[in-house]
């Protein structure tokens, strides 16, 4: 990697998404024994284009990215979780980065939903006053 892209992954959360997704797919690919023809006509693109995402090149775009790792069956969470925390203005632990990051999304999308749960719950459930009385009681 040159200094300058160097540089510019450690000032943006999406140049260091790219060049971590890149060697992920990369990698991926390799172990699954595709030559890089073989994945960009499976996905109906040009060699040249799959370098470039391999490569990390920051014109790539991710949803590209995330085309190439559902084809290999990648977790998306090298992408999704270091942008939830560039979202919140938090830095992202590049510690987490490395390995598969599926189960750290499953976690995540069970709390979302859990939580969206639990708040429809109580939107649905009834207030009942506390001094209910009896249907048939006053008659």
């Amino acid at each position: 990697m040159s200094h300058d892209l160097a540089t510019s992954v450690a000032e943006s959360p999406i140049l260091y998404v790219k060049v971590q997704s890149g060697r992920q797919i990369e990698e991926a690919r390799k172990k699954r024994r595709l030559t890089q023809r073989d994945l960009a006509r499976e996905l109906g693109m040009g060699v040249r284009w799959l370098r470039e995402i391999e490569g990390g090149n920051p014109r790539a775009r991710l949803d590209d990215h995330l085309v190439c790792a559902y084809r290999l069956g990648l977790s998306t969470g090298h992408i999704l979780i270091p942008l939830l925390f560039a979202g919140q203005k938090m830095c992202f632990p590049h510690q987490l980065a490395t390995g598969d990051l599926s189960d750290l999304e499953r976690m995540c999308i069970e709390l979302i939903a859990q939580r969206n749960l639990d708040h429809l719950t109580r939107a649905l459930t009834p207030a009942w006053p506390s001094a209910c009385v009896p249907a048939g009681a006053g008659l």
